[in-house]
């Protein structure tokens, strides 16, 4: 039984996604805990109802990144994780906390990675008139946002959307694509090649969301 730790900062939806797919599918692995930076994340509240095991590191309380970093490794190490999952963990890691799980830390962002690094994605997108938005699943690199791209899901850019509405079918991508992209991780059939990553069963590493309003 694979152990995975979910690190977050805010109300945890894609917590909530990866652990309804793991109880229905019957992944060989489980979330051994939830750990937060923030002490009133609503993460905290979800893990709880999800009867998951929850710790939280409060980063206002040490002096440094490094020094946060640190203490942040101590508590995931607890949990003897397989697999560190960054589900809206809203801190910038240090070198040392990457490289301590290299080939094992994933993050999902908000964009069609390499596009739209950082922050304010959506806006970014509908400025530069994007007819596409989406999410990308990525291992976790000392370069930010740049690690080698698991999966991806498209997301239609429709007329009417404000930064708001396509967050909202974004979001909802996200709940798709994270779940998968961990459970190919928990089943061993990623290969990564000169950066690349390959899906060895042949499965799609795309997710093409349908226009708002059409039948699914």
């Amino acid at each position: 039984m694979q152990n995975i730790v979910v690190l977050a900062s805010g109300r945890g939806s894609n917590l909530r996604a990866i652990s309804a797919a793991c109880a229905a599918e019957r992944w060989p692995a489980r979330i051994a805990a939830v750990v937060t930076n923030r002490p009133l994340a609503g993460a905290l509240a979800l893990a709880a109802e999800l009867g998951i095991t929850t710790a939280t590191v409060d980063h206002t309380a040490h002096a440094s990144r490094d020094a946060f970093d640190a203490a942040l490794a101590d508590c995931v190490d607890r949990f003897n994780p397989d697999w560190v999952v960054l589900a809206g963990f809203m801190r910038i890691l240090t070198p040392f906390f990457v490289n301590r799980y290299e080939g094992r830390l994933l993050n999902i962002h908000p964009s069609l990675l390499p596009a739209f690094t950082g922050l304010q994605t959506h806006r970014r997108a509908l400025e530069a008139g994007c007819k596409l938005a989406g999410a990308t699943v990525h291992f976790v690199t000392e370069d930010l946002d740049h690690g080698p791209i698991i999966a991806q899901a498209a997301v239609p850019v429709m007329p009417q959307d404000d930064e708001a509405t396509l967050s909202r079918r974004v979001l909802a991508a996200e709940h798709l694509l994270y779940p998968l992209a961990l459970r190919w991780c928990i089943e061993g059939v990623l290969k990564v090649h000169r950066g690349v990553v390959v899906q060895t069963t042949g499965q799609s590493q795309l997710i093409m969301m349908p226009p708002q309003g059409a039948d699914a």
